[in-house]
């Protein structure tokens, strides 16, 4: 798809994808981006390119749909010859007390998958430890302190999850495995994936609507986390434009 022959789209000098899994994290970011065009429809998801410079995709959930989505969200920038000079994996997660607590927002220093590999008597190895893949992907130092101190993002691991975690006993494993996680969600990891495949930075960046531990809806506070998802990228445009002035 040629995305420049939108009617009504225009380009920008520093293109940046932003991935979220659903629709109502990318309508949260969407609503303070100034000059939000119509919704173009790709190959499992949708993308909205704002005035801002940023293009909203709704990748879908998970490390595997967000990673196909996300890629080809990359091609048709590519093909167009527009392709994106970053590309930012965003949306609502879990935090691990007391490090992030309910609606604070944590950028990622580190992108790293906690559960590709393999179970043993000894307990789980990494994709890594069995000779093959990757595990972690980071994130510009640069690009990360710029973004922490424009937003007041605290800075950690995002661990990327096939499965959410629902019990005190996998949230003490998780810790212990990663003791600099500050979050976890379903996608980073995967769109890192992609985003390394195109040889595109990538940075991940999570609002908190719930404790990583016992699974409790109650205690669950999506529309804070989307109120502080939405505040965060309120203060990204000129957080990203002074990274690509002075940074690369």
């Amino acid at each position: 798809m040629d995305l420049q022959a939108e009617e009504g789209l225009s380009t920008t000098p520093f293109p940046v994808l932003v991935a979220t899994a659903v629709p109502v994290e990318r309508d949260a970011v969407a609503g303070v981006l100034p000059g939000t065009a119509e919704e173009i429809r790709l190959p499992g998801g949708s993308l909205r390119r704002t005035a801002a410079g940023l293009d909203l995709l709704a990748a879908g959930v998970g490390p595997a749909l967000a990673a196909a989505t996300t890629a080809g969200a990359l091609t048709a920038a590519a093909l167009a010859g527009r392709p994106y000079r970053l590309v930012v994996s965003a949306g609502i997660g879990g935090g691990f007390l007391p490090g992030a607590p309910v609606g604070s927002l944590v950028v990622a220093d580190a992108i790293t998958v906690a559960d590709l590999g393999a179970e043993t008597a000894d307990g789980f190895l990494p994709v890594t430890e069995l000779g093959f893949g990757t595990v972690t992907h980071r994130p510009p130092e640069s690009l990360v302190r710029v973004v922490s101190e424009a937003t007041g993002a605290r800075t950690g691991t995002i661990l990327t999850v096939s499965t959410v975690t629902g019990t005190a006993a996998r949230a003490a494993a998780l810790g212990a495995r990663h003791p600099g996680a500050l979050a976890e969600g379903m996608e980073g990891f995967g769109v890192a994936e992609a985003a390394a495949a195109h040889g595109v930075p990538v940075l991940e960046i999570r609002a908190v609507s719930n404790p990583v531990g016992p699974r409790d809806r109650a205690a669950w506070r999506i529309g804070d986390a989307l109120a502080a998802l939405a505040e965060g990228f309120g203060k990204l445009p000129p957080a990203l434009e002074s990274w690509n002035t002075h940074d690369q």
